[in-house]
């Protein structure tokens, strides 16, 4: 009597754990095109993640050796000391100046100076290297974009397929209960879950780290201006 009654006892709190979701039951009893998308997904995110990370140290640095550069720029009375190989290649604000530096040497490097093209030309090649700056570093957000605007279709067409799979079964079993087709359907869910799930932080972060990129851009290209400002001055004096 005794057993019996531990045996009524424990039953409940087995069948109590049974309806947990478990992820990971999930996606081994899903279809092997289902795991397929999800596994894919699940790589996308850390991808995700991974270089949201890392370009967020990455700009962070830059930003922070930017202005430093800048503030020893304007200090300095030897510019184009600071303007050697080693530092171009470290930092983009000093691309941006060599890149005028460069123009102004070669626009008065002959005997006559035509002042208005040398300074236009000094700022083309200022706002050109800003633009290739700009790009070498939004180039690295593309992967974000494309996973926030594909992944939630991805892990679609996951679901689609499972549910797909639910009403073969249906027709397969002769039956339409719960028991047969709510397995299928919950597998078929969990895909587009996980397409929300890495296509969520992938717009959030390319969001937020394009409106970085743009104001890191707005920063050299007035550093810019003030650099222009200096060498037309100069021109003036040639």
């Amino acid at each position: 009597m005794i057993a019996a009654t531990q045996v009524a006892l424990d039953t409940p709190v087995s069948g109590e754990a049974s309806t947990r979701l478990d992820p990971l039951e999930l996606f081994l009893d899903a279809d092997i095109v289902v795991q397929a998308v999800m596994a894919g997904l699940i790589v996308a995110s850390v991808a995700v993640w991974a270089i949201s990370i890392a370009f967020s140290l990455r700009i962070g640095g830059l930003e922070k050796r930017a202005a430093e550069y800048q503030d020893e720029f304007w200090d300095t009375r030897d510019r184009e000391g600071m303007l050697t190989k080693s530092v171009r290649r470290e930092n983009p604000a000093a691309r941006v100046a060599g890149a005028g530096m460069d123009e102004w040497k070669r626009s008065t490097s002959g005997g006559s100076i035509d002042r208005n093209a040398a300074r236009d030309r000094i700022g083309a090649a200022m706002e050109s290297q800003i633009a290739e700056e700009a790009d070498e570093m939004s180039g690295r957000l593309g992967f974000l974009a494309t996973t926030g605007s594909v992944a939630p279709f991805v892990g679609l067409f996951g679901t689609v397929w499972g549910i797909m799979n639910s009403f073969f079964q249906i027709g397969a079993q002769e039956s339409s209960s719960l028991a047969v087709v709510a397995p299928g359907i919950s597998e078929a869910l969990f895909a587009t879950a996980i397409g929300l799930f890495a296509a969520i932080p992938a717009v959030i972060a390319y969001n937020r780290f394009t409106g970085r990129v743009d104001r890191y851009e707005a920063k050299l290209q007035r550093f810019a201006d003030k650099v222009h400002a200096g060498l037309s001055r100069e021109l003036d004096k040639a």
